[in-house]
């Protein structure tokens, strides 16, 4: 299959009249050298989208485009990171698909948007362009001015004529702002339109999002409510992160799987109050895409966590030649790690997944039961998931020395306790808030349980497997390290416990009548 190439867009879209003429900018500005005007191009795009917007609603455009010098395919995809303005723009070859089939490669990009609706052609697009390269004093192209002749020739806005102005970054940002500023004093506005290949799909009528969450539910209605907006918020967020993930961008990995757990826990305990075949197959697929995103996610945070280790070892312990054999060995993990994603995103069951998604968004399967009020209905749910977090916490506050998976079931129980009670935060405000942030501390606190264990196990492993080098002694110093953060956590614990369990926390829980 074909990679498509990743093109970074900086850009700003200008409405002009038709009489607007493209005023001189050398003669505005001192900082640029010459305008070259182009010849004026005829641009032919058709415009794929599901039949009811599902890229247009997430501000994403495809479009196959014949004439001028990008013909091919192009996905544009907006900027995800909010410190950005960049839009990613993935291009492939005319060649990789035919008119009226999209691309896989394209395809699959946005599957999380999609759900795997069928990508179709819906409205086709002439533009007339011609272009002008403004370049920097020192003759370098700096940025270019497009103005565009657009009709919509075919689709639900056929018809439709306007006039716009772009101006885009080629290679000095630093030129856009005082360009764009120069076509405003002569007459041009900022444009308020959505991007040309969404006007030419919906025109300039407003899009609801991808995934509408709705409003809070409250407590006098019916728990079913709080289910719906539960999924939809989980899955808009596992779409997000997505989008995010494909992009490389930071803390994605972790906030897929915490999305995906979230749902999966919370469909666990919310199981009377939705069909039980529908919820157990969600949840298996569930667990099955955390537990990838996990082997990547795991290996991120052990390496972080060893290298500050390293660098706490006293003066006279060289931690070097341990530092080397460390990420050698999680950097060779790391890669498999990653590429078990690439083949999990790329794969048929992802596809079924996203699929089911996007169902269980727009109405999941609620039993009788999910009709009584939230406020009756809820609080002895959450309260069942808290009782054997209680029964645990308990056990661990009386053996102190337990094994390390004792601590980790733990751990596992009480998260889903956390998310439990998170879902339950919409309806019932501050109280179920505050008993959350308790929860909060244990998770936290045994998540670092779980990572000074794990490291532990680790170096303890590598050393064995690291004798006649000088990174056994290091190494074991680690695993000593690591075993005393074990044993101070589970001090932490013993005086957190206390507090957490305390009854004030749960008053909330006690269903109305």
């Amino acid at each position: 299959m074909t990679e498509p190439r990743s093109v970074t867009e900086i850009e700003r879209k200008l409405t002009v009249p038709p009489s607007f003429s493209i005023p001189d900018v050398v003669d505005a500005l001192s900082t640029i050298g010459e305008v070259s005007v182009e010849r004026r191009r005829t641009l032919n795009a058709v415009y794929y989208d599901t039949v009811d917007f599902r890229l247009a609603r997430s501000r994403v455009t495809l479009r196959r485009r014949t004439g001028g010098n990008d013909s091919g395919w192009h996905l544009k995809l907006p900027p995800l990171d909010l410190t950005s303005e960049a839009r990613i723009e993935r291009v492939l070859p005319l060649s990789a698909g035919r008119p009226g089939r999209v691309p896989a490669a394209l395809t699959q990009s946005v599957i999380a948007l999609t759900g795997g609706a069928e990508l179709i052609p819906l409205a086709t697009q002439r533009t007339q362009r011609t272009p002008y390269v403004v370049h920097t004093a020192d003759g370098e192209p700096g940025v270019e001015i497009v103005d565009d002749l657009v009709t919509i020739t075919d689709g639900a806005q056929a018809g439709t004529e306007y006039r716009e102005i772009e101006v885009e970054v080629l290679k000095d940002a630093d030129l856009l702002e005082p360009v764009v500023f120069v076509l405003l004093d002569a007459g041009g506005a900022t444009s308020t339109s959505q991007s040309k290949g969404i006007r030419a799909l919906v025109g300039d009528q407003p899009l609801g999002p991808l995934i509408d969450i709705g409003s809070r539910p409250r407590p006098k209605q019916p728990a079913s409510d709080a289910v719906r907006h539960h999924v939809r918020t989980q899955v808009a967020a596992i779409v997000t992160q997505d989008q995010r993930l494909r992009r490389g961008l930071p803390d994605s990995v972790h906030q897929y799987r915490v999305a995906a757990r979230r749902l999966r826990s919370v469909l666990q305990a919310f199981a009377p109050l939705v069909d039980d075949t529908w919820a157990r197959g969600l949840r298996t697929e569930l667990g099955w895409i955390a537990n990838v995103l996990s082997q990547s996610r795991d290996r991120e945070v052990l390496e972080a966590r060893l290298i500050d280790a390293v660098r706490a070892l006293p003066p006279e312990v060289d931690g070097a030649a341990a530092l080397v054999t460390i990420q050698t060995h999680l950097d060779a993990e790391l890669a498999e790690a990653n590429s078990s994603i690439d083949a999990a995103l790329a794969s048929t069951r992802y596809r079924e997944l996203m699929a089911a998604l996007h169902a269980a968004a727009a109405q999941p399967p609620t039993t009788e039961l999910a009709e009584g009020r939230s406020a009756v209905v809820l609080p002895p749910l959450a309260d069942a998931s808290w009782r054997k977090l209680a029964k645990q916490g308990r056990r661990l506050h009386n053996e102190l020395e337990g094994h390390d998976d004792h601590w980790h079931r733990t751990r596992i129980t009480a998260k889903r306790a956390r998310y439990t009670v998170e879902a339950c935060v919409p309806v019932f405000g501050g109280p179920a808030k505050k008993f959350a942030k308790q929860l909060a501390q244990v998770t936290e606190l045994l998540g670092e349980h779980q990572d000074a264990a794990i490291a532990a196990d680790l170096v303890l492993g590598l050393s064995a497997q690291a004798r006649g080098t000088r990174a056994p002694f290091a190494l074991g110093a680690l695993y000593t390290q690591q075993r005393l953060r074990v044993a101070e956590i589970r001090g932490e614990f013993i005086e957190i416990w206390p507090r957490v369990s305390h009854s004030a926390w749960r008053a909330w829980m006690t269903p109305e009548s």
